[in-house]
């Protein structure tokens, strides 16, 4: 339902007097018009009027502060989300969906999908597979793009009126998790771009979100989104076609060029814009992340905000990073139990996990921390062979989880000052009261280290940062 011209200059003049009333609106229209229609009309103009609709059915003007986020993390896929994909389950298969006939062409879908994902084959989509792929994904993808926008949030860095860009959408987890993420108090214009059958489960996931989150659905590749083309049919609004946010999730690995693809995508954010790219938590996928990561902010045109620093001006890293991020895991929704209750399953289709890499890019320079090392002080990691067998003092940032092969092994930590030519991890030899830091810190956080003894690991062709009892850590942020 479009707005009337006459509709939206009565809209934008009284909005800057008063809430919009429905009611009163109907009177200055030369076309008498019922106030429901009005109402309508209003939402499909909240973004760019940028107002919202509160309960009494008036609508008033967007806040111009950063949204403000209470969150505690993701425990759970809530249960509307859940009964709307199995309703779509039902609809597409049959009420019996996870049993018999039916249920095995599922589970045979999904070993397949997943066996030539972890091959590096190329996934062909038809609707089997995308609502396989989202009994399976679709609970941890919606949790896993909250945490890094979380942390933007908290930096208010996050505008309560914004327009978002979803590329390589799939079935909507991450549609989902901004959806919730950002609440009531956002109007959110989201754009989502998905050329495969997982576009048709995308639709019906998002087809219950509310007003103020107005969701366009663009079925053409990656490498074809025309964003000009595709907002020019906006109801109101004037400038350049860009983007306050721009999530790639859990797509880079399928891209033929993700480098081409992204840098071209960044040329669309806005100037306080963000990027986020997501990916699965495996070497290959995590890898490929940071390798996209270095390329857009070696040779521009962003920024990086967050996970891993450069804390040292002008560093380039150089080492392959297998950098991850664990959250705490989800309760199994009812689907999955569904999908993996015949006999011989063994949890094979249960996906609690929350595992992901990540990296926020920016145009504005901002960071996440801007401690910075002192020359005088500290100890780059890229000269790191000049140390071997010394006690140093430096900064770094925790890069992942512990990594510490067996329960009750010397935790093991990835670090990095974004100068490294090699892998550096900090093993922790004993645990003090003054290097605990190390473990308690979360991934991401900037570390100081003095009096750690650095060593080169022939075997895993790394240096180890030996945190002892003579060693003390500090957080920094």
């Amino acid at each position: 339902m479009t707005a009337s011209q006459e509709l939206l200059d009565v809209a934008r003049y009284l909005r800057r007097v008063r809430p919009l009333d429905p009611e009163e609106i109907q009177t200055y229209l030369s076309t008498p018009t019922h106030p429901a229609v009005i109402r309508e009309q209003l939402r499909s103009v909240a973004v760019g009027l940028g107002i919202k609709e509160r309960e009494d059915g008036c609508f008033v003007p967007v806040e111009e502060t950063p949204l403000e986020l209470a969150f505690d993390g993701v425990e759970r896929l809530p249960a509307e989300h859940v009964a709307r994909l199995e309703s779509r389950l039902s609809a597409s298969i049959g009420p019996e969906w996870a049993s018999g006939g039916s249920g095995e062409k599922l589970r045979v879908t999904l070993r397949e999908t997943k066996a030539s994902y972890f091959a590096g084959e190329p996934v062909e989509y038809d609707d089997t597979t995308a609502l396989a792929y989202a009994c399976y994904h679709l609970p941890a993808y919606y949790a896993a793009v909250q945490y890094p926008l979380a942390a933007l949030a908290a930096a208010k860095l996050v505008p309560r009126r914004l327009r978002a860009l979803d590329v390589g959408a799939g079935v909507g987890g991450p549609a989902l998790g901004v959806h919730d993420l950002l609440g009531p108090e956002a109007v959110v214009e989201y754009h989502a771009v998905e050329p495969s059958a997982a576009a048709a489960v995308f639709e019906e996931m998002l087809a219950a979100v509310r007003p103020e989150f107005q969701t366009t659905l663009h079925r053409v590749p990656a490498e074809e989104f025309d964003a000009a083309r595709a907002l020019e049919d906006r109801p109101i609004g004037s400038g350049p076609p860009e983007f306050d946010l721009i999530v790639f999730a859990n797509v880079l690995s399928e891209l033929d060029d993700p480098v081409a693809v992204t840098r071209r995508y960044a040329e669309l954010l806005a100037p306080e814009g963000t990027m986020l790219l997501l990916a699965p938590a495996d070497r290959t996928t995590a890898t490929g992340l940071r390798e996209v990561e270095r390329a857009l902010v070696d040779d521009g045109p962003l920024g990086l905000f967050a996970p891993t620093l450069r804390l040292w001006e002008g560093a380039q890293p150089t080492a392959s990073t297998w950098s991850f991020v664990r959250q705490p895991s989800l309760d199994v929704p009812r689907f999955q139990r569904a999908l993996d209750a015949p006999a011989g399953s063994e949890g094979t289709f249960l996906h609690p996990e929350v595992q992901y890499a990540f990296a926020l890019l920016r145009r504005d320079g901002a960071r996440a921390s801007d401690v910075r090392p002192s020359v005088q002080k500290h100890a780059r990691l890229a000269d790191a062979e000049m140390h071997v067998t010394e006690r140093l003092d430096l900064l770094a940032v925790k890069l992942s989880p512990n990594l510490a092969a067996e329960e009750g092994s010397n935790p093991v930590f990835l670090i990095g000052d974004g100068s490294e030519d090699a892998p550096h991890y900090a093993v922790v030899a004993n645990t003090t009261a003054l290097n605990h830091p190390l473990v308690d810190a979360a991934y991401g956080a900037v570390l100081s280290f003095e009096n750690a003894l650095l060593l080169w690991n022939d075997d895993e062709a790394a240096y180890n940062l030996v945190v002892d009892d003579q060693t003390l850590v500090e957080t920094l942020r």
